[in-house]
């Protein structure tokens, strides 16, 4: 499955520059935002058939956090979270289902249990990620982090950070072509709030086009992240209006994928900018 496919089957026709709302679904009880809601098959599930009532065009399966501190999950804990969910939305919903991991085995399973999409905030650096990712044969999100989750957040440096995440980005682009990742099977994510200050989030958002211009969709996922806590001094559970707006920004500035928590009101607002971009009087 490339790309173009994946967007297809996720209602969105290919060349009609529309963007993809990711819905996030966090299996787990540690996640920043929503830790512990959908922490049982059933929650999960009843939260998946709801973003794809708002919208979503994508569901996000995670069975890990990947929120600073958060602690590392086994294999086995990761693949008993997210396998049973991924296998009952697959046969439940008509739009693809992403697995969240950084995990070879728990892609492979993933892949075998349904998943149309890999997305991994490592970029398929961890042992075995590159070689699952490319005989899975679906598309990959690559990420930029610096650090890890438990460090991330400690002291982030760069000297450009947009350069150097252009860069990474590039570097892993042309390292999964020469495994055998198909360019067209390709999506980039700058990776906001993965070893990022405020400031270094706004400086990649504001040029955003330096990585769209590596010539593949890329993805941001703002939803809810804590520069909005900081910037607006805002918590959690109060970030959604924020988080619109930025994924909106990111629209604006190229992105193709957005992955957010707040669905129906994303979805929204990115469908009303895409009919005033056109200019089509048509239900959305």
């Amino acid at each position: 499955m490339n790309i173009e496919q994946l967007l297809t089957k996720a209602g969105i026709a290919p060349g009609s520059g529309r963007v993809a709302v990711m819905g996030i679904l966090n299996s787990t009880p540690d996640s920043f935002s929503d830790g512990g809601r959908f922490n049982t098959i059933e929650a999960s599930i009843g939260q998946a058939l709801l973003m794809r009532e708002q919208g979503a065009n994508i569901i996000d399966v995670g069975g890990e956090s990947t929120r600073p501190g958060a602690r590392q999950v086994s294999e086995a804990e990761e693949l008993d979270r997210v396998i049973p969910v991924i296998e009952r939305l697959t046969r439940e919903l008509d739009i693809p289902v992403s697995v969240d991991t950084t995990k070879a085995v728990v892609m492979t399973e993933a892949v075998k249990a349904g998943a149309a999409m890999i997305n991994d905030v490592c970029a398929l650096q961890l042992p075995g990620a590159m070689d699952a990712a490319v005989s899975a044969s679906v598309p990959v999100c690559l990420m930029h982090m610096q650090g890890d989750p438990r460090t991330m957040q400690a002291e982030p440096h760069y000297e450009d950070v947009v350069v150097e995440v252009r860069d990474f980005l590039n570097d892993r682009i042309a390292q999964c072509e020469i495994a055998g990742l198909n360019h067209d099977q390709i999506i980039i994510d700058p990776g906001f709030g993965f070893g990022k200050t405020v400031a270094h989030n706004l400086s990649l958002l504001h040029e955003l086009e330096e990585l769209t211009g590596l010539g593949f969709p890329v993805l941001a996922g703002l939803s809810r992240k804590s520069l909005i806590g900081k910037l607006l001094n805002l918590p959690v559970d109060s970030r959604a209006h924020a988080s619109v707006a930025l994924a909106l920004i990111a629209v604006q500035h190229g992105a193709r994928f957005v992955r957010v928590h707040d669905v129906a009101e994303t979805v929204q607002a990115v469908r009303m900018w895409e009919a005033v971009q056109s200019g089509e009087v048509t239900a959305l």
